[in-house]
C-alpha cells in the first residue's frame, strides 16, 4: 500500500536512509535528507508493508513544467529486489501522469549502483561524474522521455 508522507513518518523515512548507507547514500547525505523531510512541498510518498514503512521517494516539476524530477527515492535495504523499487517509480509516474500531464522529461540523479535499475526502467544516461557523491560514489545523470500519443 502506498500513501502521501505524513510527518510522523520521519524515523521510518530515516531508518531507509540509514539502511542504505555508505553504499547507496554517504553518511554525510543524512542530515540533508533530514532536513528536505522537514521543508519540502512537493509530492513524496511512502509505500507500507503492514506496518512497516518498506520505502520512500517523491517527485518534483522543474522550469516551465515540461520536465520533472525524482527526489530522494529509496528502498530499505533488506527489501531490495522485492519490486519495491519498481512499484515507487510507478507510483511516481502515475502521480506526473495525473497532475502533470505537460511533463515531457523526468530527470534523475542516482549513482552507479542504481543506475541499472533506472536504465532497464528506460532512463538514458546523460552524464557521468566520477566521485561527486563520495569517493567511489559516481552521479549518474539520467532522462527518461515519455511518450504522448497524438489525437
Amino acid at each position: 500500500m502506498h500513501r502521501p508522507y505524513r510527518p510522523e513518518d520521519e524515523a521510518a523515512c530515516l531508518a531507509i536512509f540509514t539502511s542504505n548507507m555508505p553504499d547507496l547514500f554517504p553518511p554525510q547525505e543524512r542530515a540533508e535528507f533530514a532536513e528536505f523531510l522537514k521543508t519540502m512541498t512537493d509530492p513524496y510518498f511512502v509505500i507500507e508493508d503492514g506496518e512497516h514503512l518498506v520505502a520512500c521517494g517523491g517527485v518534483f516539476l522543474r522550469g516551465d513544467g515540461h520536465a520533472a524530477g525524482l527526489s530522494w527515492g529509496m528502498v530499505e535495504r533488506s527489501r531490495h529486489r522485492h519490486g519495491y523499487g519498481r512499484a515507487l517509480l510507478q507510483i511516481r509516474l502515475d502521480w506526473l501522469r495525473m497532475h502533470a500531464p505537460e511533463v515531457q522529461a523526468i530527470t534523475i540523479d542516482t549513482s552507479q549502483h542504481s543506475a541499472p535499475f533506472f536504465a532497464h526502467m528506460g532512463f538514458e544516461t546523460q552524464q557521468v561524474e566520477l566521485d561527486y557523491y563520495a569517493p567511489g560514489l559516481d552521479r549518474h545523470v539520467m532522462q527518461l522521455l515519455l511518450v504522448r500519443s497524438l489525437g
